[in-house]
C-alpha cells in the first residue's frame, strides 16, 4: 500500500463521498487564485492563464452557481511590469496599485467575452475583523451575487501594515468562505493537491485524496516537505483545514487541469479534498 493511499484510508469512502456531493450540490463557490496560476515565468500575466480561470469560473456559473474569486497577482504583475525581482515591502505595496489595475483590466476583458460583469473589493485584516466593515463588506457581496455579478476579491496590499495584513490570500479566501457561509472552497494552485512531498523535488512524492481525521498527520507530512515558513502549501492545507472546521467542503487542485471546476461538479476525483469534519477528532 501506497503513503498516499495509508493516509487516504483513514477517511471513510462515505465520508469522501458525501463530501464529493457537497461540492456538487454547493450554491455559493469561494474560488482562490495563487500568483502562479496567473502569471508566466517572468511574473507577467499570463493571458492564456487568465483566460483558463475565467472559463472555468464561468463553468461554474453557467451551472447555475455564485461565485466568490479570490485572486492573488498584483505584487507579481507590478513587479513583471516594472521589472524588479527584488523589493522592499514599501515597493511591494507600491507595485500591488500596478498589477492591480492590469489585473482587474485582463479580469473585465475576460468575463466580458461571457457577458459577464465583475467587481473589485480589496480588503485588510481589520475589514474582517471589524464586526460594522465586515457587516459592510458581506452586504457588498451579496447585493452584487443578487446582481449575478463576480466579486473579486484581493488582499488591499496598498495599504496593509503589518499589524493588519491577512497575511495570504490562502488564509483571506477561507476566512471569506467562513463569514459568508459558503458550500465550497477551491484553492487552485501550481500543483495537483496535497502530496506525500514535494511534487517539485521528490518524483515519488503521491497526491493525497483526502483529509479529515487524518489531518495531523497530513499537517507533519507537509510540514516535513516544505521549506517555507510562511505561504506555500502550508497556508493552503492551513486554509482548507479552516473551512472544512466550519462544515465546509474544501478542495485544493491544480489550476492546469483541464475542466477543473467542472469536473468538480460532475463529483470527480479533482485534487486533495478536505471533508467537513463535523466535530471529528483528528488521529
Amino acid at each position: 500500500m501506497s503513503k498516499a493511499t495509508d493516509l487516504t484510508d483513514a477517511v471513510e469512502p462515505a465520508v469522501i463521498d458525501d463530501a464529493r456531493q457537497l461540492a456538487v450540490d454547493a450554491e455559493l463557490v469561494v474560488v482562490k487564485a495563487g500568483t502562479n496560476s496567473l502569471t508566466d515565468d517572468r511574473s507577467r500575466l499570463d493571458d492564456e492563464k487568465v483566460n483558463k480561470l475565467v472559463e472555468d469560473v464561468m463553468d461554474l456559473r453557467q451551472a447555475g452557481k455564485q461565485v466568490l474569486l479570490v485572486s492573488s497577482g498584483a505584487v507579481g504583475a507590478g513587479k513583471g511590469l516594472i521589472g524588479l525581482t527584488d523589493e522592499t515591502v514599501e515597493e511591494s505595496q507600491a507595485l500591488s496599485t500596478v498589477g492591480q489595475s492590469q489585473l482587474m483590466r485582463r479580469y473585465t476583458e475576460g468575463f466580458e467575452r461571457f457577458d459577464q460583469t465583475v467587481a473589485q473589493i480589496l480588503l485588510t485584516g481589520h475589514d474582517l475583523e471589524n464586526p460594522d466593515r465586515f457587516t459592510n463588506f458581506t452586504n457588498t457581496v451579496e447585493t452584487l451575487l443578487e446582481w449575478d455579478i463576480v466579486p473579486i476579491i484581493n488582499e488591499n496590499d496598498a495599504v496593509a501594515t503589518e499589524e493588519l495584513r491577512i497575511g495570504d490570500n490562502d488564509m483571506l479566501s477561507s476566512s471569506v468562505a467562513i463569514g459568508i457561509d459558503a458550500d465550497l472552497l477551491v484553492t487552485l494552485t501550481d500543483v495537483g493537491g496535497v502530496y506525500t512531498g514535494n511534487p517539485k523535488r521528490d518524483p515519488s512524492a503521491e497526491r493525497i485524496e483526502a483529509v479529515g481525521s487524518n489531518y495531523t498527520t497530513v499537517q507533519q507530512v507537509v510540514t516535513e516537505s516544505s521549506r517555507d515558513a510562511f505561504g506555500g502549501i502550508q497556508t493552503k492545507v492551513a486554509g482548507a483545514r479552516s473551512a472544512s472546521e466550519h462544515g465546509i467542503p474544501a478542495i485544493i487542485a491544480e489550476s492546469t487541469e483541464d475542466d477543473v471546476l467542472a469536473k468538480i461538479t460532475a463529483k470527480e476525483a479533482v485534487g486533495t479534498l478536505f471533508v467537513p469534519i463535523n466535530g471529528d477528532d483528528d488521529d
